[in-house]
């Protein structure tokens, strides 16, 4: 359909052939029209260079940010680390950002949450806890690829030394404990979660995210 509108302006155009310099100058447009008819579809840049755009954006943010994390960490020395950990646990939600690289979609309307995370040149940590729902841990697992189900009775998955950093007693005595692990293909982070069922219908739940650059 581009090629014969071109056509037909280069032919409409014709009698001004008979004007002085008419020749040239209604034939230029005729035939660029035609050109750019023929090519129209194919001006456009592919959409292919968008993917690759969102490809790369999504493994350099992550990177980048976890690379700038253990830069600060190791510039600020063993001074920022003990003063890391005698801050502890933050009030409020982790950034979006770092909900994303650390895979945890803490539920809307949570309570009490709290995050601390840790970075070096080899690991990378988020801890995260928060009281939700009962609907609310379901949707929070099941994004995870997950479903309670998969949580054992009685396992303490986060280690007493992950436990240690940030202040939390999981673990300790006359509590009703679950977890579980998951784990995926490095670079995806590994996840240890950690429920306390005293009150069912709102669980609390303990989660450390560990990434390996």
């Amino acid at each position: 359909m581009s090629g014969s509108n071109g056509s037909r302006t280069s032919t409409n155009a014709s009698p001004a052939s008979d004007r002085p310099g008419g020749s040239g100058a209604p034939g230029a447009p005729g035939s660029s029209g035609g050109s750019g008819g023929s090519g129209g579809d194919g001006g456009r840049p592919p959409r292919r260079w968008l993917k690759a755009v969102i490809v790369f954006l999504l493994i350099t943010i992550p990177a980048g940010y976890l690379a700038i994390s253990a830069m600060q960490s190791r510039d600020g020395g063993s001074e920022k680390v003990q003063s890391a950990k005698a801050k502890g646990l933050s009030a409020g939600y982790p950034s979006r950002v770092q909900r994303r690289i650390y895979d945890i979609p803490v539920p809307q309307n949570s309570l009490k949450v709290a995050s601390f995370e840790t970075n070096s040149w080899k690991v990378s940590s988020l801890y995260v806890q928060f009281v939700t729902s009962r609907d609310g841990l379901d949707r929070f697992l099941a994004k995870l690829g997950t479903g309670p189900s998969a949580l054992k009775k009685g396992a303490v998955t986060i280690t007493d030394e992950q436990a240690k950093k940030v202040g939390w007693q999981v673990g300790a005595a006359g509590h009703d404990w679950s977890g579980m692990v998951i784990k995926q293909k490095e670079p995806q982070p590994k996840l240890r979660i950690t429920v306390r069922n005293d009150n069912p219908a709102h669980p609390k739940v303990y989660v450390v995210s560990t990434i390996r650059p």
